[in-house]
């Protein structure tokens, strides 16, 4: 935001900009995963299928509830939209800005994935991830960001030179998803949704506060992996942008394939565990009847 340089402050300005930040949602309450039987789960793994995602292209896969999946760097730096949907029914997807209030702008071990209201239950659980060690850096950057959309080509119209780029990732990822439900990419695109930006790395600049990305630190045999709570149907797109270190919706940056790996653990190790519940708000919304 730019500050109006014709307003005068008030007396009190400072005193205002001083009042204390208060967390909106304070998440001691909010329920959270047996993240000691998933590490017990976990190194019980058996892999169960795999697909690769080509540079600038999406692809789709499913993982069943209580099986765990990973977005793998096999062959450079390259960065991943990813979005999540529940299996038998793309009306619950993955819910970013939910995600991002109830966790922080970048998500890590033991964060979740939260769907879309009214069903608002965690979709997956993060139960490793490679680049744990990156934290925020210099720059006010972390990675796995859940503040970006993801590049479109509406937007590309808006700021470009009125060609199409259909590489964007919301067109990779609409084209993947209607090719899952066997749909043209444009009766389906309104399922796609903002991303979880796995590898990306991002943060806002100190000046202007205007949302930056640099590229990715993530380097082949990195991955992300969640252990999925419901049924879930996914995507992801390799971005055009590969790391992510100059520009995004683009045929110039060098990008690379990624993998998508699904793993099966011992049932065992998941005994007494349960899929979450669609949240039990009665929908009322005040009225009677």
């Amino acid at each position: 935001m730019t500050t109006d340089s014709q307003v005068i402050a008030p007396a009190d300005a400072e005193e205002r900009r001083r009042k204390p930040p208060v967390v909106v949602y304070p998440n001691g309450s909010l329920p959270g995963a047996d993240m000691a039987m998933l590490a017990r789960a976990r190194r019980t793994l058996t892999k169960r299928d795999e697909i690769i995602v080509p540079p600038r292209e999406a692809g789709s896969f499913r993982v069943p509830k209580g099986h765990f999946f990973r977005v793998v760097s096999i062959e450079g730096p390259q960065v991943g939209d990813l979005n999540l949907w529940n299996a038998d029914d793309l009306d619950e997807r993955f819910f970013s800005g939910k995600t991002r209030a109830l966790h922080a702008t970048h998500v890590g071990l033991g964060d979740r994935l939260w769907s879309s209201l009214p069903y608002l239950r965690p979709m997956a659980t993060i139960t490793h991830d490679t680049l744990g060690w990156y934290g925020f850096d210099q720059d006010g950057a972390g990675v796995h960001d859940v503040i970006g959309t993801r590049c479109d080509p509406y937007t590309h119209r808006l700021l470009g030179d009125g060609g199409d780029y259909h590489h964007c990732c919301h067109s990779n990822l609409a084209r993947a998803l209607g090719q899952a439900r066997g749909l043209p990419a444009r009766e389906v695109e309104h399922h796609v949704h903002d991303v979880l930006n796995v590898f990306m790395c991002t943060g806002f600049t100190r000046d202007t506060q205007q949302y930056f990305m640099k590229a990715s630190p993530v380097r082949p045999g990195d991955f992300l992996e969640l252990f999925a709570e419901i049924d879930l149907l996914g995507a992801i797109s390799a971005c055009p942008g590969g790391d992510c270190g100059q520009t995004h919706s683009s045929d110039v940056a060098v990008c690379h394939p990624l993998k998508v790996e699904i793993y099966e653990a011992d049932p065992a190790t998941l005994a007494g565990w349960t899929s979450p519940p669609r949240n039990p708000y009665g929908r009322s919304h005040g009225e009677q009847g």
